[in-house]
C-alpha cells in the first residue's frame, strides 16, 4: 500500500532536545511526518509523543526501523512501540447475554469503521450464537463457574492462540478475568457501565439510582488484575433526573456503553493510546 505509514508511541524522562532527536531520525532517513503530537506530564517527569510518517520514500525497510530506532531510544531511557497502519489486527469479542455492544461493534465493523478482522466470539452463555452466525463469525460457548474457571480460561487462551488474536474486547462479558489470564494476555479492553471510579463492580445503575446522582456514565478501559481499575481509554456521561427510574438509567447507559466502547476500540486500533503507569495519553 503506497499510503502506508509507520507510527511511533514513545514515553521517556523529559529532557531537552527530545523532539529534535526523534524527528531527525525520521527526517535523516527520508521520512515525511504527517502527524505529530506530544504531551509532558510534569508531575511524572515524562515526555510522551506519537509520530506518524509515510513509508513511501523512507530509506529503511520495515524490519530495520525498530533496531535503528532502538539505538536512539536506549540513551533516552525510552519505552516505545512501533506500529504500521496497514497491519490488520485480529479481534475476539467476548459476551454474556446482552447484545447491544456486540451488535454495535459488528455493525461498525461491517460498515468499515474498524480496520480489523473479527474471526471469533466467545461467550459463557449460548444466547448470542445466532448473532455470530448472521455475521459469519465462529462462536465458542464456554460456560464458567467457580469450579471450572481455571479450566475454561485455559481453553480461552488456546482459542486466542488458535485464531491468532491480537485484542480481546469484553462487550458486556460479565465475568472477572483472573490475574493469571491477564498476565498471559494483557491486551484486553472492557466496557464498564459506570463513570469510573464511581460505582465499581456489579449493579452500578442501581447504586447510582439509590445515590440520586444527576449524571451517569460509561467507561472503557484496559483490563488489569484490579477490578475496574485499569488505565482508562474513553468515558462519557449523560444527565439523569429525579424522574428517571432504574430502567431509564439502564436504557440511557446502554446508549453510552455502545459509543464509548466503539471509540475506545477505534482509538486502540489506530494506535492512539499510550499507557504509562495506570494512566493513558490519548492522541486524537
Amino acid at each position: 500500500m503506497t499510503n502506508s505509514t509507520a507510527i511511533l508511541l514513545i514515553s521517556c524522562p523529559d529532557q531537552k532536545g527530545l523532539v529534535a532527536k526523534i524527528a531527525n531520525f525520521i527526517y535523516s532517513n527520508g521520512g515525511n511526518i504527517i502527524h505529530a503530537d506530544q504531551h509532558t506530564d510534569f508531575a511524572a517527569g515524562l515526555f510522551l509523543t506519537r509520530l506518524e510518517w509515510q513509508l513511501t520514500g523512507f530509506n529503511l525497510p520495515r524490519d530495520l526501523i525498530a533496531p535503528a530506532f532502538a539505538a536512539i531510544a536506549q540513551p533516552l531511557q525510552a519505552k516505545w512501540e512501533l506500529h504500521f497502519s496497514d497491519t490488520v489486527p485480529r479481534i475476539a469479542i467476548w459476551v454474556s447475554k446482552q447484545d447491544h455492544c456486540l451488535l454495535d461493534l459488528l455493525w461498525r465493523h461491517r460498515a468499515g469503521e474498524f480496520a480489523a478482522e473479527i474471526p471469533l466470539i466467545i461467550s459463557n452463555h449460548p444466547h448470542l450464537q445466532s448473532t455470530a452466525e448472521q455475521f459469519g463469525i465462529d462462536y465458542h460457548y464456554l460456560p464458567v463457574t467457580k469450579d471450572t474457571k481455571i479450566e475454561q480460561e485455559a481453553k480461552q487462551l488456546e482459542l486466542l492462540q488458535q485464531y491468532n488474536i491480537d485484542l480481546v474486547v469484553l462487550a458486556k462479558y460479565m465475568q472477572i478475568l483472573s490475574t493469571d489470564f491477564v498476565q498471559k494476555f494483557p491486551q484486553v479492553i472492557n466496557i464498564h457501565h459506570s463513570f469510573l471510579p464511581a460505582f465499581v463492580g456489579a449493579n452500578p445503575y442501581h447504586k447510582a439510582f439509590e445515590r440520586g446522582v444527576k449524571i451517569i456514565g460509561a467507561t472503557s478501559h484496559y483490563v488489569t488484575a484490579d477490578l475496574d481499575a485499569g488505565p482508562i481509554i474513553e468515558q462519557d456521561v449523560v444527565r439523569v433526573s429525579h424522574r428517571d427510574e432504574v430502567e431509564d438509567l439502564i436504557r440511557k447507559g446502554k446508549d453510552l456503553e455502545r459509543v464509548v466502547l466503539a471509540r475506545a476500540v477505534r482509538l486502540h486500533l489506530q494506535n492512539r493510546v499510550l499507557v504509562y503507569g495506570n494512566r493513558t495519553v490519548v492522541f486524537e
